[in-house]
């Protein structure tokens, strides 16, 4: 039971909605009218507020700009056909983005101000929810450090938001990756499960060199032997050798995805083969070889189920078998979608309805 928060709101004077092109959502380009804010001093989380979207204030020398210490999570609310808003396993992302939280030395957020905080902007902003079928409403939850002071050690403030937006799908056709050997993302120890914003600040150049050879994205692999596959850049990695399901096992290098962990709870329900386990770039190669490779496809909030028909290693590329007649990525892809949507049986009690 979520606990009933004492928010401040202060309402947009005017709506910007009637500017948005729903039929032409870019992602991440578009954001609803107001945002929450809670700050954190004095080893306490103040009253959260709903402010009016915009610009916020912050010093030169604010430790976020110098020492990394910020986090943050994604999630997707859509419509039913009620026109009730269901928000996807929002308790989910409070406790990942608190992992978080602890890894990077920041307080962690009390559930009320995330759950009822999100659940009041939301009802706030509800019209933003797309009715489109293809579009959602994007949630950034996040968290950074606001000391103005120069010094190596964790922040004594910080400053927890969370801001929407309307969007469409972030890939708009089946990805060409390629398995990365040269550069890592995270090695063991490290943040790699954490969400952390230095994490995709350190990925990019490598991510930006393979996009000039026509390549969507990256598969990183370990940082030891650069043999085994961890994640992609926005995804989960999914691979399906004859009728078995296989992905890595989540580890320090690996964010521990919500969808990663629906899609393998509605695989197993459904009867087919899991195996979260090690695998090498090298077996995948040999499945493609063999015909044995059926399916390949990353999972994630941003990237929902996105299928992979080409792939590239050691400056080879291979063609893999067309999505169309996938069965496990296609089934339970849909599924997921369809209970996120409230158009199948939510019985796992997964979404949060507004």
């Amino acid at each position: 039971m979520i606990n009933t928060l004492d928010i401040e709101i202060n309402k947009a004077s005017e709506s910007r909605l009637s500017q948005v092109d729903f039929d032409n959502l870019p992602f991440g380009k578009v954001f609803a009218d107001h945002m929450l804010v809670a700050k954190y001093e004095d080893g306490a989380w103040s009253r959260a507020s709903i402010q009016p979207y915009g610009d916020i204030s912050l010093s030169p020398a604010s430790s976020m700009i110098h020492y990394g210490q910020s986090i943050f999570e994604g999630l997707k609310a859509f419509k039913n056909e009620n026109n009730d808003v269901l928000i996807f396993r929002p308790e989910e992302n409070w406790k990942r983005m608190n992992a978080s939280a602890i890894r990077m030395c920041m307080p962690e957020i009390p559930k009320d101000i995330f759950l009822e905080g999100l659940r009041q902007l939301i009802d706030l902003d509800r019209n933003w929810v797309p009715n489109n079928s293809e579009s959602a409403l994007y949630i950034r939850p996040f968290l950074f450090a606001t000391d103005a002071l120069l010094g190596v050690r964790p922040s004594d403030t910080y400053m927890f938001m969370i801001i929407t937006a309307p969007v469409g799908p972030y890939y708009m056709k089946p990805l060409h990756l390629k398995i990365e050997t040269e550069y890592t993302r995270a090695a063991m120890g490290g943040v790699g499960s954490a969400k952390a914003a230095g994490n995709y600040g350190a990925a990019m150049y490598p991510a930006m060199m393979a996009q000039k050879e026509g390549i969507d994205q990256l598969i990183w692999t370990d940082a030891k032997e650069h043999k085994y596959l961890e994640e992609a850049g926005t995804m989960n990695m999914m691979v399906v050798i004859n009728d078995t399901l296989i992905t890595p096992p989540l580890k320090s290098t690996i964010l521990p995805g919500i969808t990663r962990k629906s899609f393998l709870e509605l695989t197993k329900e459904a009867g087919f083969k899991v195996e979260e386990r090690s695998i090498t770039a090298d077996e995948v190669i040999s499945a493609v070889g063999t015909g044995e490779l059926k399916e390949l496809f990353g999972v994630g909030t941003a990237a929902t189920t996105a299928q992979v028909e080409k792939l590239t290693f050691e400056g080879k590329s291979y063609d893999l078998p067309s999505s169309e007649h996938r069965v496990i990525s296609n089934q339970i892809g849909q599924k997921l979608l369809r209970i996120k949507k409230g158009i199948d049986p939510d019985t796992h009690e997964w979404n949060m309805t507004v």
